[in-house]
């Protein structure tokens, strides 16, 4: 019973750090450390808003929409690590066409945010125009005519989009850095198809519209790895390895429009979902202790703490709350207090059939796990599904709504429960009644 205590204490102490952690902005004598604010979406604080448009014209139309997507799906990951910074980027069609819409929340910084996406890589590889000849690139390289040389060459249908990995390596002969790709199906067999069809002829390696090598083809490479190499660093080798595994882009990009953006919900729609999260709690605090009572009062105390973690944890992560997110959150709150009821039923039936009050609160838990258990790990499935199917604002809520479950899951089973071992009353009649029995 004593170390059942320590444990509710600790709870409790938890519980009133974390809530202490949440407000500390709002507290002039907090340290500056600790006054971290909430990260809002785009929805709730603005941001910045970047139009791209996006080269297709080298690729068969009915490839188009795939590869924007795909280029959508490069964009959002480098700006959206883990899924928490919660990105709008959207395809759309103006007039013939393809653009690229990206969303950046809290972000007013423009010149640093098109650096963060200008760093993902367009990688192609060129073949020679046929009317020259190597001596003609010869004489084009010796006199560093750098713009007849990029016009010297043609483009390929194989570029970044089927680079399945980058690696770096050393020559054996020279040890220079290196950078190896390795392609897809489709990649081995488009690079097959190139150096077959180019033997003894240079094959240009091109990164953003520059050649970066430019190798003779010796023989068929049917295995889909090529080489990179050139006199460039370890560490400028590392930087390319890792821009390239981040997400070479199927299609080259370049910047239209920019501006900066307030937030389209607002303050006000913050305040009003706040709000409405509070009478919520406040209705189901309520309803708790009107139909059960003691159990319903620790239950409360419980989702109190709950709620302070799981405010916590979006600040620690960060987790950009857009009004999606907000509202996944506010839902796994009703998650918790669906886990507490099924116990607390539980254990009235028990206490209805004569057993003591111990025995029908371990008894409760006990039975009412497993329908807890089973509840939540189905919605726990649903919110991966729509975290990793879904658009940016369905993944915020899905990613609240899965953290929120895991963490309700948590109050019930072991907050409330210790907080329920921990009251050591007596058997009695009223006892009995607090606990629902009468």
């Amino acid at each position: 019973m004593a170390r059942t205590r320590i444990f509710a204490v600790l709870f409790i102490l938890l519980g009133i750090l974390a809530g202490y952690f949440d407000a500390a902005g709002r507290f002039s004598f907090s340290p500056e450390w600790i006054k971290r604010e909430f990260s809002l979406g785009p929805d709730l604080q603005g941001g910045i808003s970047l139009e791209y448009g996006a080269d297709t014209s080298q690729i068969p139309a009915a490839e188009r929409p795939e590869a924007m997507e795909g280029l959508r799906d490069i964009i959002e990951n480098r700006v959206n690590l883990f899924g928490v910074t919660e990105p709008i980027v959207q395809v759309k069609k103006r007039e013939d066409e393809d653009r690229l819409i990206v969303e950046l929340a809290g972000v007013f910084d423009i010149e640093n945010a098109i650096q963060i996406i200008g760093e993902t890589p367009y990688l192609e590889f060129r073949t020679l125009d046929p009317k020259l000849t190597e001596e003609d690139l010869t004489r084009l390289q010796e006199s560093q005519d750098f713009q007849g040389i990029i016009n010297a060459f043609l483009p390929t249908t194989l570029t970044g989009r089927f680079l399945s990995r980058a690696v770096l390596n050393f020559d054996q002969t020279t040890f220079e850095s290196i950078v190896q790709l390795e392609f897809d199906e489709e990649g081995r067999r488009l690079f097959a198809e190139i150096t077959r069809n180019n033997i003894e002829k240079p094959v240009a390696i091109f990164l953003d519209g520059a050649p970066i090598s430019i190798p003779i083809v010796r023989e068929e490479i049917s295995q889909g790895q090529a080489v990179i190499s050139g006199q460039f660093g370890r560490e400028e080798a590392q930087v390319l390895v890792r821009n390239l595994n981040s997400g070479a882009l199927p299609v080259p990009i370049s910047l239209l429009k920019e501006e900066t953006r307030g937030a389209y919900l607002g303050t006000d729609t913050l305040n009003k979902m706040i709000r409405a999260g509070l009478y919520g709690l406040i209705g189901v605090a309520i309803f708790l202790i009107i139909f059960y009572r003691l159990p319903g009062l620790v239950a409360v105390f419980a989702l109190l703490i709950y709620t302070a973690l799981a405010m916590t944890l979006f600040k620690l992560i960060p987790i950009y709350l857009t009004a999606a997110g907000i509202a996944g959150f506010i839902l796994s709150i009703g998650m918790a207090v669906d886990a507490n009821i099924l116990i607390f039923e539980r254990t009235r039936e028990e206490l209805k059939a004569g057993k003591s009050i111990k025995a029908a609160v371990e008894e409760g838990f006990s039975r009412a796990w497993l329908s807890i258990r089973d509840s939540n790990f189905s919605s726990l499935i649903t919110a991966f599904i729509l975290f990793w199917l879904g658009s940016s604002s369905v993944s915020g809520f899905a990613l609240t709504l899965g953290l929120g479950i895991i963490l309700s899951m948590l109050s019930a089973i072991i907050i409330t429960r210790t907080f329920l071992r921990a009251v050591e009353f007596k058997e009695s009649k009223l006892m009995r009644t607090l606990y629902g029995a009468g």
